[in-house]
């Protein structure tokens, strides 16, 4: 079952973040479970050199592969379609008129403005383009809400034809809130909220990055279905770190 068939039925999803850039720790993560892996082209290490082979990695996973692009703009979506991405995050969306610009960058026209080309990697470098046409709905339209712009005009950016999940990104959305880092206060709590019943209205997905995994139980009561924890590199760091912890503990003639 692909991604967008998992919405649609309203399933909880899961899924990390890639940001190391290896197409090895792409497709070490991706074999792990996940319903979903995200490349960050935005803030991740890796560049669209990269991308290709992390798509390649991840192909044979259960995990559909998203890719984070810099910025809403037509050719930064096309891109990373045509090297056969599942979906598109667009990050800091400000308003509707850019949520506008993202949903027509992923389809083709008449419905969006996506650019026309047969011998990509997407549609099997020409031998299925038909197909892939006609699939272009299995797409997964990702905006990224984390910013006051956005949160204003929540329910016209969840009406759009396109948009599939409104995500939430804590860090930039309380950062822009004026109380970064503090996920339990009144103005964050009211932001997730008002997100995910803009999204339930329109029968779109609400998402987060998950500040801590404590939070998931509130927010999946609260009907949200789609999110995120981790990424390639915490995965490293808390490993590595963990080991040595242990290690060095044993050396100096502690118990574990």
């Amino acid at each position: 079952m692909n991604l967008k068939k998992k919405l649609r039925n309203n399933e909880t999803v899961i899924g990390c973040w890639l940001n190391l850039g290896s197409s090895l720790t792409a497709e070490i993560i991706a074999h792990a479970g996940f319903d979903w892996v995200l490349i960050d082209l935005e803030h991740g290490a890796g560049t669209e050199n990269d991308l290709l082979h992390q798509l390649q990695a991840v192909k044979n996973t259960p995990a559909a592969p998203l890719v984070r692009v810099e910025s809403f703009e037509r050719q930064r979506i096309h891109r990373v379609l045509d090297m056969g991405a599942e979906g598109v995050m667009c990050p800091r969306i400000n308003n509707l008129d850019e949520a506008e610009r993202a949903a027509r960058g992923l389809r083709y026209p008449p419905a969006g403005i996506r650019g026309v080309a047969k011998m990509v990697r997407a549609a099997e470098y020409g031998r299925n383009f038909n197909e892939y046409f006609h699939g272009q709905e299995e797409i997964v339209g990702i905006v990224q809400i984390e910013s006051r712009g956005a949160l204003g005009q929540l329910e016209q950016i969840a009406s759009l034809d396109g948009i599939d999940v409104l995500f939430i990104g804590p860090a930039d959305l309380s950062m822009e809130l004026g109380i970064f880092g503090r996920f339990d206060h009144t103005l964050f709590k009211d932001a997730v909220k008002k997100t995910i019943e803009a999204a339930m209205k329109y029968n779109k997905t609400a998402g987060i990055l998950l500040p801590d995994l404590t939070y998931f139980r509130d927010y999946h009561e609260m009907g949200m279905r789609f999110f995120g924890s981790g990424s390639d590199a915490s995965f490293v760091v808390e490993g590595a770190s963990g080991v040595y912890k242990k290690l060095n503990d044993l050396r100096s003639g502690n118990t574990i």
